[in-house]
């Protein structure tokens, strides 16, 4: 089946420039080579620590950051060399809903022209087709005809991500990303964005790239599901075998910190040791190694490659 989505070795370093005449000295591998791809109708879970390069991926497919190396695909065809119209067409197919209701929404537009400005941009000059449309979208995604001329300032935040997701919506997108979509609502409102996008990706036919450091919502939502670790993909599988059968030892660590809902229960945590690395200075081998109570010598100098556990598990790890 061909991928929506394929990514062959995507990187993004931002320059750190230093000295008297601002020369780059330095790059921070916010991104750093990258594999993976998206069928389309599923939904890929990204998980990590804060600081491990998830958002960045997600503004890099979309070409909202320029990649600094790699390649993406959609539909088969290259776009990491688009022309700014070819992105503006590429728009109407990819789109994102960011993380904070509170600051991705202008305070100073009602909600009529914040979710219909994608159908201006792209020729829908007709108010009363534009105001049609907004009206089916928030009916699409729990609000009501008389939201229309209200400020954001005026809704909850559940209902703030309710208008992102509407807005997202209105071009018919093919794939959405969805940037830590819930994780700044409460749990209860979590729940009811999160039955939101499963239903109208079952209702619209939508593919989804689900990034979250929520294992529990990952699980709940995700086919599959991708562990990322200072810019890289460490493990790669279908959401039951990674929560089941994890094999990279961060994969093992992560899952250990997860809360379980039952007061009886005595899990044994895995303790890392340390902190992150810095994308500046990433250690040589291994990133993961500084960290990990199993590394041998062979951690320490070389880089593992992917390894094939199955047909849908991949790891990246010399030991697995």
């Amino acid at each position: 089946m061909t991928p929506l989505l394929q990514v062959e070795n995507l990187s993004k370093h931002y320059p750190v420039k230093g000295g008297v005449f601002l020369r780059q000295v330095n790059s921070v591998k916010a991104v750093d080579g990258v594999d993976f791809k998206i069928l389309k109708g599923e939904t890929l879970g990204l998980v990590g620590e804060s600081g491990c390069g998830k958002s960045t991926l997600g503004r890099t497919l979309l070409l909202l950051e320029q990649p600094t190396g790699g390649d993406i695909r959609y539909n088969s065809k290259s776009i990491i060399n688009s022309t700014k119209e070819e992105i503006r067409n590429l728009r109407k197919d990819l789109q994102i809903i960011f993380q904070d209701p509170f600051s991705s929404l202008n305070p100073r537009k009602n909600v009529a022209h914040i979710v219909g400005e994608p159908l201006l941009v792209h020729g829908l000059n007709s108010r009363s087709k534009r105001n049609s449309r907004v009206e089916a979208l928030l009916e699409l995604v729990g609000l009501k005809h008389e939201h229309m001329k209200r400020y954001p300032h005026q809704f909850s935040g559940g209902q703030r991500q309710r208008i992102g997701v509407a807005r997202a919506l209105a071009l018919n997108p093919k794939l959405v990303i969805c940037d830590e979509a819930v994780s700044a609502l409460d749990v209860s409102i979590q729940a009811q964005v999160v039955n939101l996008l499963q239903d109208l990706q079952e209702e619209l036919g939508l593919t989804y790239l689900f990034i979250s450091h929520d294992l529990s919502v990952v699980r709940h939502i995700s086919d599959r599901v991708a562990v990322m670790y200072l810019g890289k993909i460490v493990e790669l599988a279908d959401a039951e075998t990674l929560y089941t059968q994890p094999r990279h030892p961060y994969t093992q660590a992560l899952l250990s910190a997860a809360p379980i809902p039952d007061p009886t229960s005595k899990p044994k945590r895995t303790i890392l040791p340390g902190d992150v690395p810095s994308p500046l200075a990433p250690p040589p081998g291994c990133p993961f190694h500084p960290r990990c109570h199993y590394a041998k010598k062979v951690c320490h100098r070389v880089q593992p490659t992917v390894k094939e556990i199955s047909a849908s598990h991949s790891v990246v790890c010399h030991l697995a």
